[in-house]
């Protein structure tokens, strides 16, 4: 079981990915209503899911568009360093 710590970092986690996902794909984003509460959920995942979507929904505003998303999945994540310099200092 995730402490909310654990919690809190996944969905900071996600929150980013979707961010990258959205500048990768702006016509996915022409999908998502001005002023939208997106509430990121991930798939099968019983254990963020309640908690981002309590905790979202707690801040929304009145007439607010809701919005879920959810990862469904996930490429593994990799370095995107293409060059490195390595220096001996001592």
């Amino acid at each position: 079981m995730l402490r909310k710590e654990g919690v809190i970092e996944k969905n900071s986690m996600m929150v980013k990915e979707f961010d990258r996902y959205i500048l990768e794909h702006p016509k996915f984003a022409e999908k998502i209503p001005n002023n939208a509460l997106i509430v990121m959920q991930i798939e099968d995942d019983e254990e963020c899911n309640p908690w981002a979507k309590e905790t979202s929904l707690k801040a929304a505003e009145k007439e607010q568009p809701i919005i879920y998303v959810t990862i469904t999945e996930l490429k593994p994540v990799r370095s995107r360093i293409e060059k490195l310099r390595l220096e001996m200092v001592a």
